[in-house]
């Protein structure tokens, strides 16, 4: 089985990308299952139902997010109602939506999808690795568990994808928007890589317009940050997992311009 991660959407160029090439990627690929991180998929910064329904009729299965989840208010309107989008699971009790799901992929094979954040240089969360703990807890049957590790230091991530070795299927980071080239299947058959890259354009600086980047570096002025145009590509990860042990047999980075 084949199983398709995309790295977080960067706006408009990044959705649009995903429009034109993901339909014959999959059919290309054979891909069974798709998820992708998409917090910064409305103007580089939250998503909104209208976005969110344009990435599932794309071909995306699930939605993972991070600490961009709630900056477009009108994530509210399918936060609770749409359990394809997730955001952190070890967010605090009572924060709107959920950070799992669990379904099946289109041939039928049962799957969970895991939302965590990290905690260094981010801001303040619940534990990822004891919330992982729990909800791993309450799957009883055996099956395909994807966890996105949302966070900034890539010690964390690695560490996260370690402390699940065995126990899930695959463990990607996302939030960088930096492709890193460390994708490995660890030694109890989790497929892992620190950072999935950007779904987005390159010309710029993490997805924003690159001008703007350099005046804040250099005269420390705010700006409206606005997305770059250019250099479009989709990043991300195919991973093969073995269809009756769950464990991950194969993991190769994907970029497509």
């Amino acid at each position: 089985m084949r199983v398709l991660a995309i790295g977080d959407i960067i706006g408009r160029p990044g959705r649009r990308i995903v429009r034109e090439k993901l339909p014959s990627l999959k059919q290309q690929l054979e891909i069974e299952f798709v998820v992708a991180n998409v917090e910064n998929a409305a103007g580089g910064f939250g998503i909104t139902p209208e976005v969110a329904q344009e990435l599932f009729a794309a071909g995306i299965d699930v939605m993972t997010s991070g600490n961009h989840i709630f900056d477009k208010k009108e994530v509210f309107q399918i936060i609770e109602t749409e359990p394809r989008l997730l955001r952190p699971a070890n967010y605090a009790p009572g924060v709107p939506g959920r950070g799992i799901w669990s379904g099946r992929s289109t041939r039928g094979h049962p799957i969970t999808v895991i939302n965590l954040q990290g905690r260094v240089f981010m801001h303040p969360s619940d534990c990822p690795f004891r919330t992982a703990d729990a909800l791993l807890a309450e799957i009883r049957e055996p099956q395909i568990i994807i966890v996105d590790m949302h966070a900034e230091a890539t010690s964390e991530k690695i560490a996260m994808g370690w402390y699940l070795d065995g126990r899930v299927s695959v463990v990607f980071g996302s939030h960088t928007h930096v492709p890193t080239a460390d994708e490995t299947i660890l030694p109890q058959g989790t497929a892992y890589i620190t950072d999935l890259g950007m779904t987005g354009p390159y010309d710029g600086v993490i997805g924003i317009k690159r001008e703007q980047i350099l005046d804040r570096f250099l005269r420390g002025m705010p700006h409206r940050f606005e997305v770059a145009f250019g250099d479009v590509r989709l990043c991300g990860a195919l991973i093969e997992i073995d269809e009756t042990t769950y464990r991950a047999t194969h993991i190769t980075r994907v970029m497509v311009r």
